[in-house]
């Protein structure tokens, strides 16, 4: 049986501009909260140890400063140094960016998603034209990294791509059938080979936010 591939997504933290409710593009997002870096490092905790026991063989992340600020934490701990991966970025905002997200919803009548094919800020990616990237960069990660454990952390965007792709899904399933991907959160897929050489993705767990439950003495 050959390896099996898997594909870990983890969300970033909490961030201010999340807080704010502001589109955090690169002049929009000013990081973690405190919050953030705590949900952060119980992230990192539990990601450390797993790793421990099943290596990650590759750990990618994106060039926003809020996941960068998570990726940094994380790379800490479990002593793994991510490649930044500018085409992993979440959606390209346009004239949206660091506005309230109130106000982009609004003047679109909804969310980036309900109108894929349409800009929802002068100079902004469609919807579609988000995914076909996001597409594009986790193949190419796939690809790179088959029969491997690989680690991402990104966006819940990021979590919408893998979902469309890795599923085979419509590519507004993710609105129509409401998955919520929360911060610092865990998303998992493999992808194993049967003894007769079939392959399928299978999605092991969503939104797994388990470390993040307080402690009990």
């Amino acid at each position: 049986m050959a390896p099996t591939t898997e594909l870990v997504i983890a969300r970033h933290g909490e961030a201010a501009c999340n807080v704010a409710g502001i589109v955090g593009g690169k002049r929009g997002c000013t990081g973690l909260t405190d919050l953030g870096r705590k949900q952060a490092e119980q992230l990192a905790a539990r990601l450390a140890a797993e790793h421990a026991h099943r290596p990650y063989a590759a750990f990618y992340a994106t060039p926003r400063l809020r996941v960068a600020q998570t990726a940094e934490i994380i790379t800490r701990a479990l002593r793994l140094s991510a490649t930044i991966d500018p085409n992993l970025r979440g959606p390209n905002h346009g004239g949206a960016d660091g506005r309230p997200w109130v106000d982009v919803k609004t003047s679109f009548q909804g969310p980036p998603q309900h109108n894929p094919d349409h800009q929802y800020a002068s100079g902004s990616e469609t919807w579609n034209e988000y995914l076909d990237r996001a597409h594009a960069a986790l193949q190419k990660i796939l690809a790179r990294h088959d029969g491997e454990r690989i680690l991402v952390a990104a966006h819940g965007e990021t979590v919408e791509a893998a979902n469309t792709l890795l599923l085979g899904l419509p590519r507004n399933a993710c609105l129509r059938l409401g998955f919520v991907t929360d911060h610092a959160s865990l998303t998992q897929w493999q992808r194993p080979t049967n003894r007769f050489g079939r392959t399928i993705w299978q999605l092991v767990t969503h939104n797994d936010t388990r470390h993040l439950r307080p402690r009990r003495d």
